[in-house]
């Protein structure tokens, strides 16, 4: 699981589609997701990881990006 894409997929593989709108909410959103599935016991510990690093770098990515627009 390298990108934010592997993510959705996994996601997709449990009926979990994100689309809010806007990238950094959809990072979030999916990260909440990704949580609960853990949690269910319904995603491995090694995936949950994999997955979280993903979207950590993901997200800083994106705040990056935002405040590069700001400035």
């Amino acid at each position: 699981m390298k990108t934010l894409y592997d993510v959705q997929q996994l996601l997709k593989q449990f009926n979990v589609f994100v689309y809010v709108g806007k990238r950094l909410w959809d990072i979030e959103l999916m990260a909440l997701e990704l949580d609960h599935l853990y949690e269910a016991g319904v995603v491995d510990k090694q995936t949950f990881v994999k997955a979280k690093l993903v979207l950590n770098r993901e997200h800083a990515v994106e705040e990056e990006r935002e405040q590069a627009k700001q400035n």
